[in-house]
């Protein structure tokens, strides 16, 4: 069995791995929820986006309870005190998130307007207030969670649902948004054709550019704000403790990565230079590269927020040496190892039965198979 400090990093890896995969497969289906109002402009326009997901959208789930599992088995402390402090913005995700199987299979069971266009906006809610909550809770990490321990490590989230939604975090959650939003009418693009994939392409487009602003914006934010530095010794073989170091908070503390290892820079240029090459394909109807372009964006937006607070993962505002980090907040050894496998087992399984899942459906949907397909078609 591989040795306990590189399983610590190892399963660091693995998470943002998870991560990733749930941007970039489930992120795109709730982009495509997101411009479904704005890109079908009838109620046939509007069935055709959501044929473009439907087969997949309850497949990709699998990466959001994959990561959330993950992050459960491997980071329970981590768990444990995300959901406390996030209880209600959880809900408010886990809420919106209800309005996506109900209005993917009921929508169109029934010819009525008023029915189809709430079940739309519902599938808007549903692909555009997740990404939002998500950035707002990176950007709230980035700044510190207000929370504490006590002698039995029972953690106290001392802050309000209100005092998420700050400044800095908002900004974070328009990147993440906006990223969603680019991927989703990315793959809208690649999947219609005519005034739709118009439509798909222009609104891809401008959440690229908005992506980008925000994205290079925060960044510059980033450095005036406290970041966080441990002082004391870590013994990555240590048993968990999270309150056996000593950490201080300092401007400029998020950068200091960057500063050791100069190639994480490659991360925050790929989230830029992806979004905007993403942009220039679309506009040469180079989709699929555009697809992959996009991906590429995502995997360097949230490299960037993984490389910038390593070894960090839960920082503590109100009790800073109880901030959480890769070093104290994991499982046992002997769970990380059978993690580790079962891994290495399941997740390649995942990834090629997703490939020949959308290898059989793949090709464009259009108006004249919705048509034909009345009362199967989504």
């Amino acid at each position: 069995m591989l040795d306990y400090p590189t399983l610590k990093i190892i399963w660091w890896l693995l998470v943002g791995v998870l991560l990733v995969g749930f941007a970039i497969m489930d992120g795109h289906d709730m982009g495509v929820g997101s411009l479904l109002p704005f890109v079908g402009r009838s109620d046939l326009e509007r069935r055709v986006v959501i044929n473009t997901v439907g087969p997949h959208w309850d497949g990709n789930q699998v990466w959001f309870i994959t990561g959330g599992g993950a992050i459960f088995a491997a980071w329970p402390l981590v768990y444990a005190t995300a959901f406390s402090g996030f209880y209600w913005a959880m809900l408010v995700v886990l809420w919106a998130l209800f309005f996506r199987p109900v209005g993917f299979d009921y929508r169109s069971k029934i010819y009525n307007a008023a029915w189809r266009s709430t079940w739309d906006w519902g599938l808007f809610v549903g692909g555009s207030v997740p990404p939002l909550i998500f950035g707002v809770a990176f950007g709230n990490l980035l700044q510190g969670v207000p929370f504490q321990f006590d002698n039995y490590l029972v953690s106290t989230y001392t802050g309000s649902f209100w005092q998420l939604l700050n400044p800095f975090a908002l900004l974070a959650g328009v990147v993440s948004g906006a990223m969603i939003t680019m991927h989703g009418g990315v793959y809208l693009s690649h999947r219609t054709e005519g005034v739709i994939q118009a439509r798909a392409i222009r609104g891809a487009v401008g959440a690229a550019v908005l992506m980008v602003l925000a994205f290079v914006a925060a960044g510059v934010w980033l450095q005036s704000i406290d970041g966080y530095r441990i002082t004391s010794v870590v013994n990555a073989a240590a048993l968990p403790d999270p309150m056996g170091k000593t950490v201080v908070r300092e401007a400029g503390a998020w950068m200091s990565n960057y500063g050791r290892q100069p190639w994480l820079w490659a991360l925050p240029a790929l989230g830029v230079l992806g979004a905007l090459l993403a942009a220039v394909l679309l506009h040469l109807r180079r989709t699929l590269t555009a697809f992959i372009s996009s991906s590429l964006a995502l995997v360097g937006v949230i490299g960037t927020a993984g490389a910038s607070m390593f070894p960090f993962v839960m920082p503590s505002s109100s009790m800073p040496n109880a901030s959480l980090t890769i070093w104290d907040s994991v499982s046992s050894h002997r769970t990380l190892g059978i993690m580790f496998w079962a891994t290495l087992i399941f997740i390649p399984l995942i990834v090629f039965y997703t490939g020949w899942a959308y290898r059989v459906m793949r090709g464009k949907v259009t108006a004249a198979y919705v048509l034909e397909h009345e009362h199967a078609a989504y």
